[in-house]
């Protein structure tokens, strides 16, 4: 998932928490105009599998089958032995509470195998609210919340390093806290209060901070990811008594060295493994190593699997850092350890069983198994063994079990040899597009960050095509149907070899368009194709015109009158007519000559903010929904001539139509907004003069405001665009 580089806050001084504590799930609001679903609705994923990165994986060490997994954008989970996949536990985290489905770190507690704790924040940017530490005393079924002063970086650089959240091996009450920015923090109350704890180090207003909290027998070691590597600035320091803090004699120093990445403690063999790179990763490490602490004398022994640096044989040069690290509990001197942003051989796990002085790579007779998830492969033959790799997990209670997260899945194998990804239940998808096709064997198409667009056959297994091919994209950046032709639909989005393409099959097969602007590898944006098919007009960012074709995309011509960087959208039932709103003035374009030009029509809507979602009801002409945020939802019934507020809600993010109610005339109205105080999923049988609440406060998965799609061949199935909880739907009960 992309990380945002903006200006960071300063670092707090002395207390560093306030002891608000929030049982969960709670309400966002009271009292609201809508009704809420007689019977609920029922809510599930529609299956991908995975598909973001997986930033940590943690086995408890007393329970088998108990494990957890953390993402930078899309929550945490728990292992469910039993069913053999993933249960999501921070869905009930709200609108408000979107910058909460980050999880920078997660904690256990060896002693009490019920406790699990969270550290929660998405950024650390001006922006972003502060972060969170949530605690469980039923494994995750319910939580209790403690918000801090400070924020947290989940999806920032560094958010593959080592857990940063730690139950003190002395005592399961005290809990430590790396912050990136703002030094350590302690609680001595199982994680419900917290304050700044007495650490060595000065934090750096646009470093790392602390990057890894590790437990060897009785003392704590913490990395530290702002010191540059050399003498005289250690990065790795321990406590014995949980007071005094001192750098560890001895460490490893120079530029692979820079960073501690992540930490694991052998305890039979009273040992402490480190992995090192020049960069916290996941980008921009090229340079690195391994190395190895005998904590009973002191001694460092480095034992790096293989040197970066090396030719790779075409010229290049193998560089790269490491990152994961798991230990054997069972056989000491049996670790794994991960390399990271090794993109010329390809990352690789190596394993030892001598205590590092031989390693044998994993990745050289891996057989990996993606049927599962076939989209792994990225339209090449077979899939690679991975990248991003800084999650790495050994089972206690299994020593051939070995997992590894990388920034799309988790690949388990149970014999050191054969993969697959052991990832159902974790959807981390961030959507932006949806389409509900109203006739075809598919009920659902999707276009999402980093793995553009998906045809699902079935909700309930991953796409058996794969992402949508020639050509690849990584991220979708548009996604059209033709409704009078709906055999016909277009796309757009980020690629090497072509950044549009269409389907005549319904979105099951692709050829690329012809031709393409030259503006479009740079600024590829939304896409729209007329009612019929016949034309597309295609958006490039506010820096360019609009460009349109009549011929399926083998010619292109400038539109100048077109709303720069505005999103085209299509009549559904005239092919003349195309629409598009201006944010920067308040505008409504439309074109009635097949968007060849465009004209104002209504002004003085609400402008400046990009953030808006212009939609047209289905089987009707000049039937448009405009949302506009918090200033509310608006309707025009002539073309965008005119449009009156709609007074039911006062807040509309995004809105879509489905399968009329039986006896309704008029389509089903889905929105994500809110009518008083609850921002929420609504649906209207009645062209939204009252709504029905149709999602809980178990189901919220934080913001999701990109796209909602109702079914038009199934009343009250909907389609919920997610940012970073994949595409849920949800059917009355």
């Amino acid at each position: 998932m992309s990380t945002f580089h903006l200006s960071r806050r300063s670092v707090l001084a002395g207390t560093a928490a306030v002891a608000a504590v929030v049982s969960l799930p709670s309400v966002q609001g009271q009292a609201t105009a809508a009704t809420q679903a007689k019977g609920g609705y029922r809510w599930r994923n529609a299956v991908q599998g995975g598909t973001g990165f997986i930033t940590g994986v943690l086995f408890h060490p007393s329970v088998r089958g108990l494990a957890y997994l953390r993402t930078d954008i899309g929550g945490a989970y728990r292992w469910d032995d039993r069913t053999d996949r993933w249960i999501p536990l921070t869905d009930h985290l709200g609108w408000d509470d979107w910058n909460l489905l980050g999880v920078e770190a997660m904690a256990v507690d060896p002693a009490h195998p019920n406790r699990v704790y969270l550290s929660l924040g998405t950024y650390a940017q001006s922006w972003a609210g502060n972060g969170a530490v949530l605690r469980s005393e039923d494994r995750g079924a319910t939580w209790q919340r403690t918000d801090l002063t400070v924020k947290l970086g989940a999806n920032e650089d560094g958010r593959g390093c080592g857990e940063r959240l730690l139950v003190d091996p002395r005592d399961s009450d005290t809990l430590w806290l790396g912050t990136r920015h703002d030094g350590l923090l302690k609680s001595t109350d199982r994680g419900a209060t917290w304050k700044a704890a007495s650490f060595p180090a000065t934090p750096s207003a646009t470093g790392q901070g602390i990057t890894l909290l590790v437990a060897a027998g009785r003392s704590v070691y913490a990395g530290w990811g702002d010191s540059d590597g050399t003498a005289g600035k250690p990065n790795l320091y321990r406590t014995s008594d949980g007071t005094t803090w001192e750098a560890v004699p001895g460490q490893p120093t120079g530029t692979a060295a820079k960073v501690p990445v992540r930490a694991a403690y052998d305890r039979h063999a009273r040992e402490l493994y480190v992995t090192y790179a020049d960069a916290p990763g996941p980008n921009g490490q090229s340079d690195g190593g391994v190395h190895k602490l005998r904590t009973a004398t002191g001694k460092w022994s480095e034992v790096t699997p293989v040197r970066p640096g090396g030719a790779t044989g075409d010229g290049g040069t193998d560089s790269f850092g490491y990152g994961g690290v798991a230990v054997d509990a069972r056989d000491p001197g049996t670790v794994v350890v991960s390399t990271n942003n090794r993109w010329s051989l390809v990352d690789t796990l190596y394993r030892t069983t001598d205590g590092g002085r031989s390693w044998t790579s994993l990745k050289d007779k891996a057989v990996l198994d993606v049927s599962e998830t076939p989209y792994l492969t990225f339209g090449a033959d077979k899939p690679k063994f991975g990248w991003w790799i800084q999650a790495v997990g050994l089972d206690p209670f299994d020593s051939r079990h070995v997992v590894y997260g990388t920034g799309a899945t988790l690949y388990g194998t149970r014999d050191l040899k054969h993969w697959a990804p052991q990832i159902r239940g974790v959807e981390e998808a961030s959507v932006r597009q949806l389409i509900s096709p109203p006739s075809g064997e598919a009920h659902l198409l999707s276009g999402s960050g980093d793995i553009g667009v998906m045809y699902h056959e079935r909700l309930t297994a991953s796409p058996s095509r794969g992402m949508a091919s020639n050509p690849v994209f990584g991220t979708a950046t548009g996604l059209s149907l033709a409704p009078a032709r709906p055999s016909y639909v277009v796309r757009a989005g980020w690629g090497d070899h072509g950044n549009g393409a269409f389907s005549n099959d319904g979105g099951r097969t692709w050829a690329p368009f012809e031709a393409q602007p030259d503006v479009a590898k740079s600024a590829p944006g939304p896409i729209a194709t007329n009612a019929d098919g016949s034309v597309l007009l295609w958006s490039f960012g506010p820096a360019n015109p609009g460009y349109r074709s009549a011929d399926n995309g083998a010619g292109w011509s400038e539109v100048a009158s077109f709303p720069k960087g505005a999103a085209p959208v299509a009549d559904p039932v005239d092919p003349a007519r195309f629409y598009a709103f201006d944010t920067t003035t308040g505008t409504l374009f439309a074109s009635t000559d097949s968007g060849r030009t465009f004209t104002a029509r209504a002004t003085g809507l609400n402008s400046g903010d990009t953030e808006f979602q212009l939609v047209a009801a289905p089987g009707r002409s000049g039937d448009l929904w405009l949302s506009l945020k918090w200033n509310g939802l608006y309707r025009s019934t002539d073309g965008g001539a005119a449009f009156t507020k709609v007074a039911s809600c006062w807040a509309s993010y995004t809105l879509g139509f489905g399968k009329a109610a039986e006896g309704a005339s008029y389509p089903a109205v889905y929105m994500v907004g809110a009518t008083e105080t609850v921002t929420a999923v609504y649906r209207s049988d009645d062209e939204a003069k009252s709504w029905t609440r149709i999602n809980d406060d178990r189901h919220q998965w934080g913001w999701i405001g990109a796209a909602i799609a109702g079914d038009p061949r199934v009343h009250g199935r909907v389609y919920v665009a997610t940012n970073g909880r994949g595409v849920q739907y949800g059917e009355p009960a």
